[in-house]
């Protein structure tokens, strides 16, 4: 459902129709407002109870029905997400971007915090990658000493001793 649904393009209403032909918009239930932005029905329950997305009218039966503006807030969450911003981070940007502001100015705050943090993980994970490296021609050379009953890992070097809970002992 990505546009306003006319009723009198639908079906033929007749004279007697208490319907008058006025636009409406889609409603969706709960699985289906979830499928169309790729997340759960719990995922979607979840972020009403937190408080993310306002609780939406029901029906007679007491299903919940949500409209095309809470799919737009869902995709903006699940975006906001898959940046890797908090849901107290995505809380404070709904915050601005409900009293009809742009969130642009705490969006740029909360997303140069998230990029320092994956600057920082790229940087612990190459030194990961450098170390395995290392392992790896220590192997390939067939430098690597006999087993030590003490460590859990190749001993072949002082820091991989270390990583692996051993006793961090040279060996060789």
């Amino acid at each position: 459902w990505s546009s306003d649904v006319c009723s009198s393009d639908l079906v033929d209403l007749g004279v007697d129709s208490k319907v008058y032909g006025r636009c409406v918009s889609p409603t969706y239930t709960v699985s289906q407002l979830a499928a169309a932005v790729g997340s759960s029905p719990d995922t979607l329950r979840y972020y009403e109870k937190a408080g993310l997305m306002p609780a939406p009218r029901r029906t007679p039966s007491g299903y919940r029905q949500y409209d095309d503006g809470a799919r737009e807030r869902l995709a903006f969450i699940r975006g906001a997400q898959r940046l890797g911003l908090t849901l107290a981070d995505v809380r404070d940007l709904l915050a601005v971007r409900d009293t009809g502001e742009c969130p642009c100015e705490p969006a740029e705050q909360h997303l140069t915090r998230r990029l320092a943090e994956v600057d920082a993980e790229l940087a612990r994970l190459e030194a990961l990658r450098d170390q395995m490296r290392s392992m790896l021609a220590g192997i390939a050379s067939g430098a690597c000493p006999a087993p030590d009953p003490e460590t859990t890992w190749c001993p072949c070097r002082n820091e991989v001793s270390g990583m692996a809970g051993g006793s961090g002992r040279a060996h060789g």
